[in-house]
């Protein structure tokens, strides 16, 4: 067996055994506590760039199958786990975690324990790292400054051109931001007529489209980074309804005024609680993201807090006071995850009933 290390910017070093693809490399080090649901995480695009711990202790005892994808190709930049099942049985199993990693050029490491490296990026936040040959010495400080970690992940992982899902129902327009999935079978299974858009779609092409609703997705990075869209989406609330998720929850809250910040070491898992302050409901969620939209920034905006983490506080939803646009930070459509909150859906879809005629202001107004 080919030994193989993580080094952790901070200095530690892990030591253990390879699996996947032999190349060396260097992302932003996460974790995720989801007990099932490995592979929509190594396909979840929001993953892109970054280096994923999962803190299960056996990943891969079902295999990987040709059904449970949340994209294409895998975006993860490697993937370290206590022990890789060499051996899995499922029914559906087509390949091995290592096959499936080895095709993909995505390399890995087992062996180590993940514990104590979560309860260090627990501690210290999320860092660089760099997965390598065991014979390589760790970096000096100023060696892992110059490393820069990316910041076009959107621009990566949206679509390039335009596509149609075709249904007889609402026409919603999806602005990618690095979807999963999900969020399409979603939409797909109420019939809505599906156009998928990039992200850098401008006001004017989207409302071209005579859509019924816009649906912002998911994506990885920083939202701030995507500017381009934020400006689309000032512009579109005031003249369409709109439904964002994760980063599309997260830039609503920018382009209505609202701040972002980058979390200590964010939330990934698939039992995350949240409350919903207006019911008094909870629900169990399945969340991946790094950044959240600061509480305080919101009195200043036209925005309502609608729910919380009950972990820390943080904004989950919230809700425009004047026009129907609404946004969670967690994952509706699951994948992996609990389908507590799957009526979101509906309820956008319900939002869209709202639209009447544009006013000669060229704002919609909504009953």
């Amino acid at each position: 067996m080919k030994k193989r290390q993580l080094i952790l910017e901070d200095g530690t070093v892990f030591n253990g055994t390879a699996f996947g693809s032999d190349q060396a490399t260097t992302g932003e080090i996460v974790f995720n506590t989801g007990m099932t649901g490995y592979q929509e995480i190594l396909s979840d695009p929001s993953y892109f760039g970054q280096i994923v711990t999962l803190t299960y202790p056996l990943i891969g005892n079902y295999g990987i199958n040709s059904d449970d994808f949340e994209s294409i190709q895998p975006s993860i930049q490697a993937l370290v786990v206590k022990e890789a099942c060499a051996a899995p049985s499922n029914f559906r199993k087509q390949h091995t975690i290592d096959s499936f990693l080895k095709f993909h050029e995505i390399p890995g490491i087992e062996g180590i324990d993940t514990r104590k490296l979560t309860k260090i990026i627990r501690k210290q936040g999320a860092m660089k790292a760099r997965l390598t040959e065991a014979a390589e010495t760790r970096k000096t400080d100023a060696a892992w400054e110059a490393i820069s970690l990316p910041n076009d992940q959107v621009q990566r992982m949206s679509t390039t051109k335009p596509y149609v899902v075709p249904g007889r129902g609402k026409r919603i327009v999806v602005m990618d931001f690095g979807m999963k999935h999900g969020i399409l079978r979603e939409l797909a299974a109420r019939d809505c007529h599906i156009t998928v858009v990039p992200w850098h779609y401008s006001p004017e092409q989207i409302l071209h489209l005579n859509p019924d609703g816009v649906m912002l997705t998911n994506g990885p990075g920083d939202p701030k980074d995507v500017e381009t869209a934020i400006k689309t989406i000032r512009e579109l609330i005031s003249q369409v309804p709109i439904f964002g998720i994760c980063l599309g929850h997260q830039l609503i809250a920018l382009a209505a005024g609202a701040n972002t910040e980058k979390l200590k070491f964010g939330h990934r898992g698939s039992n995350h609680p949240v409350k919903d302050l207006k019911t008094g409901k909870t629900y169990l969620t399945s969340q991946n993201h790094g950044y959240t939209v600061t509480k305080e920034s919101l009195s200043s905006t036209e925005l309502e807090l609608m729910q919380v983490a009950l972990n820390d506080g943080t904004v989950e939803g919230i809700q425009h006071t004047k026009y129907p646009v609404m946004s969670v930070q967690y994952h509706p459509e699951a994948a992996p995850g609990p389908e507590d909150t799957r009526h979101l859906f509906d309820e956008f879809l319900d939002m869209t009933e709202q639209t009447t005629q544009p006013s000669s202001k060229g704002e919609a107004t909504y009953a």
